[in-house]
């Protein structure tokens, strides 16, 4: 009989629209069902139904790692969404998660549709400090699905 193990979390892929980047976290691939308290009016039991509502997903957070030669890409794709000018269209994409097995292939994905950058932090600065510098980029998205 073949033993089977949890994957691990560190061995994952990122995409958003056409671009793949490298980043070092992923975080915000939760959601949560609303309740819907109801009780009927002629009901003669003294009790709420709770019902199911609306889904309510949260921002996708992910982190990476500057790199002096990727950067223009990484802000021409995610800085445009943040800052687009009156009469420009909003860049929207799908923005999709895979955890990957031991032969890099995709195992569990998450993709969220029509996503976009509402947040851009770049790193803080600290001159006796000596970790690498990480970016983070917040997606806000419509739709939660797990492939």
């Amino acid at each position: 009989m073949a033993t089977t193990y949890p994957l691990p979390k560190f061995h994952f892929r990122v995409s958003f629209g056409d671009s793949e980047f490298n980043c070092t976290e992923v975080s915000g691939l939760d959601f949560e069902r609303e309740m819907i308290e109801y009780r009927a009016g002629a009901d003669t039991e003294y009790h709420k139904t709770k019902q199911p509502g609306l889904s309510k997903y949260s921002n996708i957070t992910i982190k990476r790692g500057t790199f002096s030669d990727t950067n223009k890409e990484f802000y021409d794709q995610w800085v445009k969404t943040v800052y687009f000018q009156e009469g420009e269209e909003q860049y929207r994409g799908d923005l999709t998660i895979s955890l990957l097995d031991e032969k890099h292939e995709p195992v569990v994905t998450w993709k969220a549709e029509r996503a976009y950058v509402t947040k851009i932090q770049s790193t803080d600065l600290k001159a006796d400090g000596n970790e690498i510098a990480i970016e983070t980029a917040e997606f806000v998205h419509e739709k939660l699905s797990l492939l």
